[in-house]
């Protein structure tokens, strides 16, 4: 890849398997002879700038070279890259434990803090972050305290990332006829593969194949194996990590004086404590299951409708794999939006320049297609981000939004770079990936989004832009590095435009006829915002419960524990052989204990929205760029709180988020 002004970020072509390694070796010994320097500082010698400020550069350093070594693993085709990408990722981690146990810098730190130096508000707020994570690593505690936790951090770094491993490498292929996909549209099933020996057509795992059954395939017998192997993949490989993994938490939360890894993880968290999680999840169980009571009945007079019409005996009740089946049903005869019709207004090309084009109007920022640019497939484009005022180069970001095997399966932003400052007091740079899997274009066809994935692609863009746009000083506070149970917030806030007219219809277009997406299709559209929301809801009650659960009880039975909140919450059994959970990637990607933060945060982003952009002002450029002046720009260098206090005007509440899920306030 040709360099790029102000990239450190790059993908070698001609990279070898065994450079991943060695590269990420010498990033560690290099980083490590400034610890060491830094830890050799003589006390009478300790201030902001012997300590505190080499800290940050190294920081800068380590973080702007370390994805060049560990990205690999969940984009590049190669086998063998993959899996040096995961040894160098092992390596790294492993390194980022052992910095996080230096006695001999924590000591310094506290030396910088008991001089009580003069510094500027983000300086002195990574001091203190600093010397909290040494605190929670055991730092203040003896020696032997503090070499087990560093044990069991570096067997819990090693568990997460063979648990995602196990997922990336995943390739069950399920085969069936065109009966049994009956239902499903004629492109879907000319786009599969055919398997010729036995004339079936082949079906992955991944989303563009699995949800698009899940909704529309007839045949209750195809969506039951799907969700059986989509909720059975990896279960043997898994489960012992994630079992391994809650273990491993709560002892490392009861060394460091918490009771459990729920109370460890909410201390840096907006919540506070885990006491307040339960309330906020309970408190809100109870409101939305009126809703879903409700919704219930419904689905199961679909259901026995169906049964009827198609000659098959009707259970009386709701199977995991009639949810998303009936649920789509509910969106077409309740709300008259068929999402099979509506795909044709979303060619994922229409989409991708409508977002891009609101996202730089709102924003004020302007973007630029690198036509020569090199990445790790062909598919992948970069853009360079501008200030729209100034023309000042802020960023770029890597598009990679197709499916391929051995690629990270879910959609997500992988930040390359962060923007901060760098020795010379010049500003590096933002650098980021977004990684998607909508399906791929066809000869006779491009790729078309149903309206879900237009939310997902408005949701992961939003973070793209909070990366990008944050200006910190210090990499510690760069982009998304926020209170985790706020990260979701900004992006959240954006998934509105997706539920607005005026967005609607500028990134949509039929692919055949060009023609606009008709009045009555946003109406319907806008309308079904409520269609199965008490289920929708609960659903992600149920995760955050069960992820709750696992990290507050002495032992974790966690097939026995999903099975049981999900009964409670929404009186559905799990199917037999199944485990949610042995692919429910966010235990082992930085969300253990605080998945509940999906909906926390919506509390705030929705009272963002309709707060300052709801009534006639989505495309508001001087809304737009004081949510980006005072949401984006800070990244983590203030508090979540007061960053929406200052954009709101005054105190958060949560009466947009309950109005927007049909409740009465």
């Amino acid at each position: 890849m040709p360099p790029h002004k102000g990239m450190r970020f790059s993908w070698d072509m001609k990279m070898q398997p065994e450079d991943l390694i060695k590269r990420a070796d010498e990033l560690i010994n290099r980083c490590r002879k400034v610890y060491d320097h830094v830890g050799a500082v003589p006390d009478n010698d300790v201030s902001y700038e012997s300590v505190l400020k080499v800290l940050g550069e190294i920081e800068c350093e380590y973080t702007s070279e370390r994805y060049m070594w560990d990205f690999p693993q969940s984009v590049s085709t190669d086998q063998a890259i993959r899996d040096a990408s995961t040894e160098a990722d092992h390596r790294l981690q492993a390194f980022d434990v052992e910095i996080s146990m230096r006695q001999d810098v924590f000591n310094k730190l506290l030396i910088v803090e008991k001089k009580q130096e003069l510094m500027k508000p983000e300086a002195k707020r990574f001091l203190e972050r600093l010397i909290k994570l040494g605190k929670r690593n055991g730092l203040h505690l003896s020696g032997e305290i503090q070499k087990e936790i560093k044990t069991i951090k570096g067997r819990m770094n090693d568990l997460c990332i063979q648990f995602n491993k196990n997922l990336s490498e995943e390739a069950t292929i399920l085969e069936f006829t065109e009966e049994e996909l009956d239902g499903l549209p004629l492109d879907f099933i000319l786009s599969l593969n055919q398997n010729p020996d036995t004339g079936k057509s082949e079906v992955t795992l991944k989303y563009p194949h699995y949800f698009p059954i899940m909704r529309k395939c007839k045949n209750p017998e195809t969506r039951r194996l799907m969700e059986l192997a989509f909720n059975s993949q990896c279960i043997n490989e898994n489960i012992p990590i994630l079992e391994e993994l809650v273990k491993l938490r709560k002892k490392q939360a009861n060394l460091l004086g918490f009771s459990n890894h729920a109370a460890y993880i909410t201390d840096l968290r907006m919540a506070k404590t885990a006491e307040n999680v339960s309330e906020f999840l309970t408190q809100l169980w109870h409101k939305l299951t009126p809703l879903w009571d409700e919704e219930r009945k419904y689905l199961l007079e679909l259901k026995e409708e169906e049964c009827k019409e198609i000659g098959i005996p009707f259970d009386g009740k709701l199977n995991v794999w009639d949810l998303r089946y009936y649920i789509t049903k509910v969106e077409e005869k309740k709300y008259v939006v068929n999402q099979s019709k509506l795909r044709e207004y979303f060619p994922l090309s229409v989409v991708t320049q409508g977002l891009l084009d609101i996202y730089q109007e709102l924003l004020g920022l302007k973007f630029r297609k690198i036509e020569d640019a090199e990445a790790w497939n062909e598919d992948v484009q970069l853009f360079s981000v501008e200030d729209s005022s100034d023309e000042k180069l802020l960023g770029y970001f890597f598009l990679d939004l197709f499916p391929r095997m051995g690629k990270y399966g879910h959609a997500a932003i992988f930040e390359l770079q962060p923007s901060c400052l760098l020795p010379d007091e010049t500003r590096q740079i933002a650098v980021c990936a977004m990684v998607a899997n909508f399906s791929k274009p066809q000869l006779d066809k491009p790729s078309l989004l149903d309206h879900n994935e237009v939310v997902t692609f408005f949701h992961e863009f939003g973070h793209v832009m909070h990366h990008i746009c944050s200006q910190t000083d210090f990499a510690h506070f760069s982009g998304t590095n926020v209170e985790r149970d706020f990260v979701e917030a900004p992006s959240q806030m954006l998934e509105n435009w997706c539920w607005e007219r005026e967005p609607l219809k500028r990134m949509s277009q039929h692919f055949l006829n060009k023609s606009e997406l008709p009045e009555d299709s946003i109406d319907a559209l806008l309308k079904s915002r409520l269609a199965n929301t008490g289920y929708h809801n609960l659903r992600q009650i149920v995760l955050a419960m069960f992820d709750y659960k696992i990290h507050t009880n002495p032992e974790a039975d966690t097939k026995q524990m999903y099975s049981d909140v999900q009964k409670e919450v929404l009186g559905i059994e799990p199917s037999e052989g199944t485990h949610f959970a042995c692919h429910f990637g966010h235990l082992a990607g930085g969300y253990d204990a605080q998945y509940y933060s999906y909906l926390w945060s919506e509390v705030y982003s929705l009272d963002m929205f309709y707060s300052r952009f709801k009534d006639g002002k989505v495309m508001n450029s001087e809304v737009g760029r004081e949510y980006r002046e005072k949401i984006l720009k800070p990244g983590g260098s203030k508090d979540a709180y007061d960053m929406i206090i200052d954009f709101l005007g005054r105190e958060p509440t949560q009466d947009a988020f309950l109005i927007n899920k049909g409740l009465k306030i």
